[in-house]
């Protein structure tokens, strides 16, 4: 009698199993974990054949590169007819599809997505939870048009709008459960997982010993198995037995078909890396190498603003359970430069799954160096969900008066960009205090800071704090109701919600002034690049000298 195992295919055998129609969700995290060999053979397969077409696409974080890589290879008309994503901006090509109606689109949070697949692999009806609400998830348009459901495009606002028997399609629904409002995000059937492990071995025990982390493996290849659907994955090595049993994620009876790829360019630790030790091995505190020290950053506006949120981690206190959320872009690096500047007393962590260590930016997003420890996505999710996060410091591309903020779509017409929210709404709907991070204006802007004070040398042509935001990813006074303390950063100001002395008692709060940059005119430099109205505190101050010094920040 045959030994249970996996059939072993090439990346274009594993494609072709592939139907037309199908559901199909994609593991991964930016450039880490995607299972590249797999989804370049099935584009190939679709160029070559225009099979399969018309696949339901779902993935919880970003997988791409803003090229060709990733998601990306999903991004021919007539191969997906609908995409619910949880991040956006490295997927390019899907973006483009939605932008101009080629498929429905959807973004749900990333934390969301990730908690349904162990929904999904339950055999529960759905997710409920309370992540979404009042932000552009919510279902709830007739209450507020900024509230969609999720929907990215006018192809998923009127599959909404159908009921599910005559072809609609609902992401998520509003319900009240003991006199509380709660999002409802139902379970699907998911016909075919994409994975990507390290290796296999013959009877499909999948081992990601040499991945940056593990994502949502397991529950994904549960949730599949659970519907019936093809499990598919990915790996570098084939080996006759594993040398431990900790490095095993999915074990091998959920896996149907393994890919052995040699390829190293479609097996890179992450997008932006072909290897990076730094990122299989936990801290030790006599292996770790020190950090080398890293090359003052220029004075632009960029590390002015990193380095006022620098200040924010400091002013936190210390404790070994203090823990803190950077978000990609400008908020990644605050790490690194919070080290050198000797603050410290807190654990950083990473939705994909580290805590500990030093976080990676860029194509290696997700990762981090040297971790402490290393959890799956879901349960990081959990951890967030439940008020885990004691500050999260997130970027803002845009800012309204009101104290909301959109990181998520921007623009019209050609100008348009879908990026997604990926974990921004769990984070920040459950973190207890916030910094939002991001300059005043943008496109030209310079600033010269020098001997402590800060001078605008050209100002940008976009502003960024505007009367409403474009798209609602976070809802200020829900969350001031909910009692979270938020700050905003910028280059040459610094904002907080304060009650308004001139509204009615009880009445909301408003984005406030607090804070100006030494050197700058109060009218000229800061409100006359406000899009909207602002408060100014009666007690406005200066902003800290040291962060427009050419000393290094040492605090």
């Amino acid at each position: 009698m045959k030994a249970p195992g996996p059939r072993w295919l090439s990346a274009d055998e594993a494609a072709a199993l592939v139907q037309p129609g199908w559901t199909v969700a994609s593991a991964g995290f930016v450039g880490a974990g995607h299972a590249e060999a797999v989804t370049e053979a099935l584009e190939r397969r679709f160029l070559a054949t225009g099979l399969p077409r018309d696949l339901t696409l779902v993935y919880s974080a970003g997988q791409g590169d803003r090229g060709r890589r990733g998601v990306n290879h999903f991004g021919n008309p007539g191969m997906v007819q609908a995409v619910c994503g949880g991040h956006w901006r490295s997927a390019t090509r899907l973006s483009a599809l939605a932008l101009t109606e080629g498929c429905a689109a959807w973004n749900l949070p990333q934390g969301v997505i990730t908690h349904l697949y162990r929904a999904i692999a339950a055999g529960q009806p759905g997710l409920l939870s309370r992540v979404g609400l009042h932000t552009f998830v919510d279902p709830r348009g007739a209450l507020d048009g900024r509230y969609q459901g999720g929907a990215l495009n006018q192809r998923a606002l009127a599959a909404q709008a159908l009921p599910v028997a005559q072809g609609g399609r609902h992401w998520v629904e509003a319900v009240t459960l003991r006199g509380e409002d709660f999002l409802f995000y139902p379970a699907f059937p998911i016909h075919c997982a994409v994975l990507r492990a390290t290796a296999a071995d013959e009877r499909g025990n999948l081992s990601a010993h040499g991945e940056a982390f593990h994502h949502e493996l397991l529950a994904l290849a549960q949730a599949t198995r659970n519907s019936g659907g093809l499990v598919i994955a990915q790996v570098r090595e084939r080996v006759a037995h594993h040398a431990a049993l900790a490095p095993i994620r999915v074990p091998g009876h959920l896996v149907d078909v393994v890919v052995h790829n040699t390829d190293p360019e479609l097996h890179r630790i992450t997008f932006g890396e072909q290897e990076n030790e730094a990122y299989l091995h936990p801290w030790r505190g006599d292996v770790a190498p020190a950090a080398a020290p890293a090359p003052e950053a220029p004075l632009d506006a960029r590390t002015l603003v990193q380095r006022r949120a620098v200040l924010e981690l400091a002013a936190g206190g210390t404790g070994a359970h203090r823990v803190v959320n950077l978000g990609v872009g400008m908020p990644a690096a605050v790490g690194a430069m919070a080290q050198a500047a000797g603050v410290g007393g807190y654990t950083l962590s990473v939705e994909a799954g580290p805590i500990g260590g030093t976080p990676a930016d860029g194509l290696s997003f997700g990762a981090s160096a040297w971790p402490e420890a290393v959890v799956d996505q879901p349960a990081q999710f959990d951890f967030y969900d439940g008020g885990g996060i004691d500050l999260a410091v997130l970027g803002m591309a845009e800012l309204d008066a009101a104290g909301n903020v959109n990181v998520s779509r921007f623009g019209s017409g050609e100008q348009a960009l879908i990026a997604g929210v990926g974990g921004f709404i769990n984070i920040t709907q459950g973190a207890k205090a916030l910094v939002f991070v991001g300059t005043l204006t943008a496109g030209g802007l310079q600033v010269q800071a020098e001997g402590g004070r800060l001078r605008i040398v050209q100002e940008g042509r976009l502003q960024k704090l505007v009367p409403a935001v474009a798209h609602l990813s976070y809802n200020a006074a829900y969350m001031a109701a909910r009692g979270q303390r938020v700050r905003y950063i910028t280059e040459r100001a610094v904002f907080e919600m304060r009650a308004d002395p001139q509204a009615a008692p009880g009445g909301a709060p408003r984005l406030t002034l607090i804070e100006i940059a030494p050197g700058l005119d109060l009218q000229r430099d800061v409100l006359n690049v406000c899009g909207a109205s602002v408060a100014v505190a009666a007690d406005l101050r200066e902003m800290d000298a040291r962060i427009f010094s050419s000393a290094p920040l040492k605090l």
